[in-house]
């Protein structure tokens, strides 16, 4: 029986994601049982010459927001997670250290990606609430949730290119590196990870899952994934 794969938050210090944190990745317990993902369009008011009422334009796309519970337990009934001294708060202090603390190469919090199945997500942590659920003899709290919700990042140069409506129109080669994903790779090249498949398919790649270091992959144009 195939180990489930759980989700990961990996940090990183820089806004195109290619400097990783020197704090570790943070894995789930528990895969939560769903997300959510939402956005919103602002408009702006006009005013036509001798009308009494304006209409709207369009003018942006605000950032995709995901929010989702994690279950923390330090119980021992999951089987793959034991108890401790401290109860959960060590994960909890993981957490919140990954996507809370200020780095100081940035000033700022962690760059943040999302890795679960074929999601990825870049962002930043927005907002974090704990629910305390279960405590030991001592007091000590051995189960919590965390209730989190994330905001995309995007690089201001892929986001000048979305906003203008307008795709990369380039072929690009990328020399695949240790950890790389497909899904990641396609989020690089065309802010967006579902064209992992198609660039799969123009590849001949069997097993996405698995790139070997060292191969390269060819991302063409949108245009052509789209046409073929």
């Amino acid at each position: 029986m195939s180990e489930v794969l759980k989700m990961t938050i990996m940090g990183f210090s820089d806004p195109k994601f290619s400097v990783k944190a020197l704090i570790p990745p943070f894995t789930a317990h528990v895969n939560p049982d769903s997300y959510t993902q939402s956005t919103s369009i602002c408009y702006s008011d006009e005013q036509a010459p001798g009308t009494s009422s304006g209409s709207e334009k369009q003018s942006h796309t605000k950032s995709r927001e995901m929010s989702f519970e994690l279950l923390l337990d330090r119980t021992g009934a999951l089987g793959h997670t034991q108890p401790g001294p401290i109860g959960v708060e060590k994960d909890i202090k993981h957490f919140k250290t990954l996507t809370l603390e200020y780095d100081g190469k940035i000033h700022k919090p962690r760059y943040l990606v999302l890795l679960w199945g074929t999601l990825i997500f870049y962002c930043q942590l927005k907002s974090l609430s704990v629910e305390y659920k279960m405590f030991n003899k001592d007091g000590i709290p051995v189960r919590a949730v965390l209730k989190t919700k994330f905001k995309e990042f995007i690089e201001i140069k892929l986001r000048t290119i979305f906003e203008h409506k307008s795709s990369p129109d380039l072929t690009h080669v990328r020399t695949v590196k240790e950890g790389d994903t497909l899904p990641m790779l396609s989020h690089e090249i065309y802010g967006d990870s579902g064209y992992y498949m198609e660039v799969a398919r123009v590849n001949n790649i069997v097993n996405f899952r698995n790139l070997e270091p060292g191969r390269e992959i060819k991302f063409p144009p949108i245009e052509k994934l789209e046409s073929d």
